[in-house]
């Protein structure tokens, strides 16, 4: 996820959970299918809530209908596919701020109710464990945020999108909202004659009456919830090449087209400047998705990235700031959505790779320099690991807080870590691992403990001290070749030092000044 300079707010195969998160859920579940419903989770140290036990889903199947108004209830058919990994008597899905008007298991009419943000459903008959099982929830889904709950669907000028990074997924759809849960998509939209609908994946079926048209979409790579995106607008689709015939498609608003094209077109050599670096592009199609809205952020939603119109719009941000940005989105594809965080607290693979190719964009197309950039990060990282905690184990996030985990202890923080690295096995291996790291998880949950495990592998070397004290330290180590860099202490700072700090980071995806600090 990315923000840029403006002031930002938030919207960024393992088919089993692990053991260790699900052990303590599991028990509540099972021992206590005769108390009163009750919300579960995951057991994910910053989102205790978020994602269920007992169940792994295959497949969601979404319908939704849109009357042509962004502030009233779009009507909306959940039906979600997947296998009981315990004996169930009740299960819950994530899903707030929706009525629900009847739900399915197996095609028999269940019993449910609400528990904080969880759908609890009870069918007819238990459910054994390794059971193929079908859920249909119809309920409706209300695209008005709440005063205090940012995410879920994002109004825009002429339609809707979506913002579900990290835990909002569950405001559009039941759903098991946790990205350690990945799972196929299959998106429907309906909305009236003027307006157009996209969602990841590629198209598979155009449905048009007189006064309305039905869009079918279907992912052919599994995506964790938080990645949907769904867009409903008074839009253009404008269709390219890239790199070995891929499919490149954005959407922007219409009378947008031709002032936006000039960005759009630029897509193609991004891919394959990443493709240089780490390999093919892991995805079905690729493109940009601009939001007439004031969002304050962009967002990886899988081969669907979302930006706000402002960002190409508005002259103050230079063309290698506005490139670099779009980089960063396209980056995730493959760090972080591709290879997707087995929990929250992983958070620091996505952004820090993210920001790591962004950064090395810049330096290579724009000579804004990559050690630069380093360095005065390192000398705002103990107050970044202060105000958010390090790099590996981020602060929870705060009630209400609309900067939520994405602050920049993941973003600028976590890249100082990867560039710690390289300094460490050096650039020839370093590279080695970033090739192998999403070749060996594509389409994968993966966790630190595995980026550790592989780096030692590429590199030989043991490195359980270097990961403990770069990602979980209260202080930032010294930085591997470079001994005379500095943390700036609270009565000295230096210009680069205090812009670093003082600017959010960059994410959901946090807010950067262009050119602040040296070599932005």
């Amino acid at each position: 996820m990315s923000l840029s300079a403006r002031p930002r707010r938030l919207p960024g195969r393992s088919r089993r959970l692990s053991a260790a998160l699900l052990a303590s859920a599991v028990s509540v579940c099972l021992l206590a299918a005769s108390a009163p419903p009750a919300p579960l989770g995951v057991g994910d140290r910053l989102f205790p809530h978020l994602g269920n036990p007992g169940y792994d889903v295959a497949s969601y199947d979404l319908s939704f209908t849109y009357s042509g108004s962004n502030d009233k209830p779009l009507q909306a058919v959940t039906t979600i596919d997947g296998w009981t990994t315990e004996a169930l008597d009740s299960l819950n899905l994530d899903f707030t701020h929706g009525e629900v008007r009847s739900v399915e298991v197996d095609g028999e009419p269940a019993a449910f109710t609400t528990a904080g943000e969880d759908l609890v459903i009870t069918p007819r008959k238990p459910l054994p464990r390794g059971d193929w099982m079908r859920v249909t929830v119809r309920h409706t889904s209300d695209p008005v945020s709440d005063e205090d709950r940012d995410g879920g669907w994002l109004r825009t000028a002429d339609g809707l999108a979506m913002a579900n990074q990290a835990d909002a997924a569950h405001l559009v759809f039941p759903s098991n909202d946790h990205p350690s849960d990945k799972a196929m998509f299959t998106i429907r939209v309906t909305a009236p004659e003027g307006y157009t609908a996209v969602a990841n994946g590629l198209a598979t079926d155009v449905k048009r009456t007189t006064r309305a048209t039905t869009w079918t979409y279907r992912t052919q790579h599994p995506m964790a919830t938080e990645l949907a995106q769904i867009s409903i607008g008074r839009s253009t689709v404008t269709r390219r090449e890239g790199p070995h015939g891929l499919p490149v498609r954005d959407v922007v608003p219409t009378k947008d087209r031709e002032t936006l094209e000039p960005w759009l077109k630029k897509t193609p050599d991004q891919i394959g400047w990443m493709e240089s670096k780490v390999g093919p592009y892991p995805f079905e199609t690729y493109g940009v998705l601009i939001a007439d809205a004031a969002t304050g952020f962009e967002l990886e939603t899988q081969t669907l990235s979302l930006f706000e119109k402002g960002l190409f719009t508005e002259p103050a941000y230079p063309q290698w700031y506005v490139e670099s940005i779009m980089v960063h989105e396209l980056a995730h594809q493959w760090f972080g959505d591709s290879v997707t965080p087995r929990t929250w607290s992983d958070l620091w693979l996505n952004e820090g790779h993210a920001t790591w190719y962004e950064a090395l964009y810049a330096e290579e197309k724009a000579d804004r320099t990559l050690e630069a950039r380093m360095k005065a990060a390192y000398g705002a990282s103990d107050r970044w690991r202060t105000a958010g905690g390090p790099p590996g184990a981020p602060k929870p996030p705060a009630p209400g807080q609309k900067i939520g985990i994405f602050r920049s202890n993941v973003y600028d923080g976590a890249a100082l870590v990867l560039f710690a690295l390289r300094e460490t096995i050096g650039v020839q291996a370093f590279d080695r691992l970033e090739r192998a790291w999403v070749r060996d998880h594509r389409d994968a949950n993966a966790s630190t403990a595995d980026f550790r495990h592989l780096a030692e592998e590429v590199s030989g070397r043991d490195l359980g001290t270097f990961f403990q004290e770069w990602l979980y330290a209260e202080k930032t180590p010294t930085m591997p070749g470079h001994p005379e860099w500095k943390a700036a202490t609270a009565t000295a700072r230096t210009p680069a030092v205090k812009a670093a700090e003082d600017t959010p980071a960059h994410g959901p995806d946090q807010a950067r000044e262009p050119g602040h600090g040296a070599g932005r």
